[in-house]
């Protein structure tokens, strides 16, 4: 699923606007451009294991309740700039949670590649063991 195709319903959103932090000067000092979108999760109507997904995706942004996801824009000097940015990377997060992660394939070494190794180890411990001092009383 493409960020384009996630449909997010508006009763789900509650946005705030802040004092922006970006560069712009005395414009983004003295207007709130900010957006702090607040997401309802449960209004999303997401399955439950991809609201698990979102949940461990959006991490910090979560709330403790693990109802709420709470995503900050700021960059843009714009109140539109900063809105879109926000419902983009919102959009963004839940689409990578739609995606069904590949069930890893339990795999194991071959005797052959276990007997090779081992065969190297030894022959490497040889070698080192003739790199030690030369005891000339023993000759």
């Amino acid at each position: 699923m493409s960020p384009e195709e996630v449909d997010i319903p508006e009763e789900a959103l509650d946005e705030t606007f802040l004092a922006g932090s970006s560069p712009g000067g005395q414009h983004a000092n003295t207007s709130e451009t900010g957006v702090q979108l607040r997401v309802d999760l449960m209004a999303l109507g997401l399955n439950g294991r991809v609201l698990n997904r979102l949940r461990h995706l959006a991490g910090s942004k979560v709330t403790k309740d693990r109802k709420e996801l709470i995503i900050t824009a700021k960059g843009s000097r714009s109140r539109k700039g900063n809105r879109e940015e926000a419902r983009t990377r919102l959009a963004e997060l839940i689409a990578k949670a739609h995606l069904v992660p590949k069930k890893r394939k339990k795999t194991k070494p071959s005797w052959s590649a276990k007997q090779k190794r081992v065969d190297r180890k030894v022959k490497r411990g040889q070698k080192k063991a003739l790199r030690g001092k030369v005891d000339l009383r023993k000759h």
